[in-house]
């Protein structure tokens, strides 16, 4: 079994935010957790995601998955592969298991908590095929950038989780932001980015396997547009 190093300077992946819970998304919580839910040891320790799915196949993760559409919607196009989503807002959490649940999806399971402590504390190396970090937070204001995910250290961190050839899928309606993720990915050399065109300037048309979400809708009426990028993690 791999050694697991502790933690070093924190990254958070989200901030608690107040928000309502139906009574539905909560009974979810309490009756379809033991069917979708991912319960973490206290002590850090690797998860046999094979043994979670009964399986082992191609294995995607979304961080921040919001309320599951895009998850939901991938899990259900492609059952060959399986499918982890990491979000600490428990009304998310649980509108996606009602809905995998009703879908009757077996290639789904959620984890509610920080996306960093999970990769670096609970996954394997090269135990991802995919990793998806869709609209993360973008902290507007510049004394804030620092809170944002995607950071050298995280990309790295994603590097060593993800195997040869896996990629790492991204977007944001945020242009300084999504500068940013071009120059921090770009500037690992774990990674090439597959926009390859010099004429697209690095970010990728908007893909068919997105969702496009309620949110996304509503910045689309607005005129508000969005950047999509895609890396490969280089063997």
């Amino acid at each position: 079994m791999e050694d697991v190093a502790p933690p070093q300077r924190r990254i958070r992946s989200f901030v608690l935010r107040a928000g309502r819970i139906t009574a539905a998304q909560q009974r979810a919580l309490t009756e379809l957790w033991p069917s979708y839910g991912i319960d973490l040891p206290e002590a850090p320790t690797l998860l046999d995601l094979a043994l979670w799915f009964g399986r082992k196949a191609p294995r995607s993760l979304e961080i921040g998955f919001g309320n599951g559409d895009n998850l939901l919607g991938l899990a259900k196009a492609h059952p060959e592969r399986d499918f982890i989503g990491i979000e600490v807002h428990r009304a998310g959490v649980g509108h996606l298991m009602l809905k995998a649940h009703e879908a009757g999806l077996t290639n789904l399971r959620v984890i509610c908590h920080d996306a960093v402590e999970v990769l670096e504390r609970y996954l394997a190396a090269d135990s991802l095929d995919e990793v998806l970090i869709l609209f993360p937070d973008p902290w507007h204001k510049k004394r804030h950038h620092k809170r944002r995910l995607v950071q050298p250290i995280f990309v790295n961190l994603l590097a060593s989780r993800l195997a040869p050839g896996g990629r790492l899928q991204l977007a944001t309606d945020w242009e300084p932001y999504a500068t940013q993720i071009l120059e921090v990915v770009g500037a690992d050399v774990q990674f090439k980015n597959l926009a390859g065109d010099i004429a697209t300037e690095g970010f990728m048309p908007r893909p068919d396997w997105r969702t496009l979400t309620r949110f996304e809708r509503r910045g689309r009426r607005l005129g508000h547009r969005v950047w999509d990028l895609s890396f490969v993690r280089l063997g």
